[in-house]
């Protein structure tokens, strides 16, 4: 390996915190915009066919998010084992890494499209009694599961990238992949020009076919580009101890979108008896929650590699420098986000082909859960954090405690006794404890590891 290699990656621990956090950031944000943009462009095409069709996808929600949860947790074990290697200087573990990140991906995407072909017609039947959205809720979800091997690739892909510095080209991977679903989106749902009409099922076919393009030009962009890393199999043998950290570092992650799958569907499963256009509602806010939240994942997701890198090349205080940046950003966004959210609800939700009784439901609701942002993106950092010290337990006791311990009860009590329109405080109470679980958290953190790190810069 030429000298030149591995000069990528020291920008990690050299580079200024505040341009290089911004820097990496940018791209990551854009991209994660983007995905969220062609997900919030699904809904916006398919509620045009039918609010039954919106109930659909919404119902399909918790299970595709599942699927997402498997293949970013992967990718970030992937990630940042491979960024704290690479600040240890040890490029051989690196490779390592990334080959059994790989495997990983591939055998998690066989496994899920086997399991959810079987499962989607039982899950379906759990939330609605109507056979035409039950018909397209099974077609959507076995759709996006017989071709998860697109979503797996590309998430792994991208992570590589981000582990190496390379951020901008995570854009180009992404930004491939939703270009392609916003442009076949209209074709395949509606049946424009020789394209056949499909309706949800098009929304599917739509959203794979941009998920295995954009995991075709990761692989590219990986074996052009990223010089530290050679995806190839030969030689390869497989070391559970490599799979077990990955997934030691990364099940956090998983276990966090994990927790929001079962969330979402339970309190679907609450709030369908009373009114199913609230369970719409539900599906647009959290459509509408991932273009707020993206930007700050962005950050985060810049954040790791750096605190990771300088962990392992015990540079304490850009650890801290990331930290504190990235919570002021953070910040700023989510409070941008709630105010954006208070102004214009009703704008949001007419881009839904929202009724009078949907924006009767839906303008308070969405008022209501905006108010958490703040609170959430404190959280959202420090979690992260946890993550890149190797501490991802502290995140998943705050996730479970937060979705199963507060939000889920919450709803079920504000339902049940004031009425179905109270369940949004639900997201506001949960907040506020977890943040208050995440300070605990940080602080022991802090003590017990971040201050012990020698600063050799």
């Amino acid at each position: 390996m030429s000298q030149s290699s591995p000069q990528k990656s020291d920008r990690l621990g050299t580079a200024p915190i505040g341009k290089l956090l911004i820097t990496m950031a940018l791209p990551l944000i854009a991209s994660m915009l983007i995905q969220a943009m062609y997900n919030v462009v699904d809904s916006i095409f398919v509620a045009r066919v039918g609010q039954n069709a919106l109930n659909a996808v919404s119902v399909a929600y918790p299970i595709q998010n599942l699927m997402i949860a498997i293949a970013v947790g992967t990718g970030v074990g992937v990630s940042t084992r491979i960024s704290h290697q690479l600040g240890r200087k040890d490029h051989e573990g690196a490779q390592q890494t990334a080959r059994h990140g790989l495997f990983c991906a591939i055998v998690a995407s066989i496994l899920f499209s086997i399991i959810i072909n079987i499962l989607a017609r039982p899950f379906v039947s759990m939330y609605t009694s109507d056979p035409t959205t039950l018909e397209m809720g099974v077609t959507y979800l076995r759709i996006i599961a017989t071709y998860s091997i697109g979503v797996f690739v590309q998430i792994i892909m991208e992570r590589l990238l981000l582990s190496t510095g390379r951020t901008v080209f995570t854009m180009w991977t992404q930004l491939s992949g939703a270009v392609i679903n916003i442009i076949l989106d209209p074709l395949l749902i509606f049946g424009i020009g020789p394209f056949p009409k499909m309706g949800v099922a098009g929304a599917a076919v739509a959203t794979v076919i941009g998920q295995i393009a954009g995991a075709i030009l990761g692989i590219f962009l990986n074996a052009i580009y990223n010089k530290e890393i050679h995806i190839t199999f030969r030689g390869f043998r497989l070391q559970g101890n490599i799979i077990a950290d990955i997934y030691r570092i990364g099940s956090a992650t998983i276990v966090i979108m994990s927790i929001t799958s079962f969330m979402i569907g339970s309190m679907n499963g609450i709030l369908a008896p009373y009114n199913p256009l609230a369970v719409n509602i539900l599906g647009i806010y959290f459509k509408i929650e991932r273009l707020i939240f993206m930007p700050v994942f962005g950050i985060t997701n810049a954040m790791v590699p750096i605190i990771s890198y300088n962990y392992g090349a015990e540079k304490r205080r850009r650890m801290i420098g990331a930290i504190k940046t990235s919570l002021y950003l953070s910040i700023s966004i989510m409070i941008a986000g709630t105010f954006v959210i208070m102004s214009w609800p009703e704008w949001i939700l007419r881009l839904f082909d929202a009724n009078a009784e949907m924006l009767r439901l839906g303008v308070p609701a969405l008022r209501i859960i905006s108010a958490s942002f703040p609170f959430a993106g404190i959280a959202i950092v420090l979690s992260n954090v946890f993550q890149a010290m190797h501490r991802a337990v502290y995140s998943m006791i705050v996730t479970i405690t937060r979705q199963i311990g507060v939000i889920l009860p919450a709803t079920w009590i504000l339902v049940h006794t004031i009425g179905y329109e109270s369940a949004w405080y639900s997201f506001l109470i949960a907040e506020i404890v977890a943040l208050t679980l995440i300070l605990i958290f940080y602080r022991s953190i802090y003590l017990n590891r971040i201050s012990l790190v020698p600063d050799r810069d």
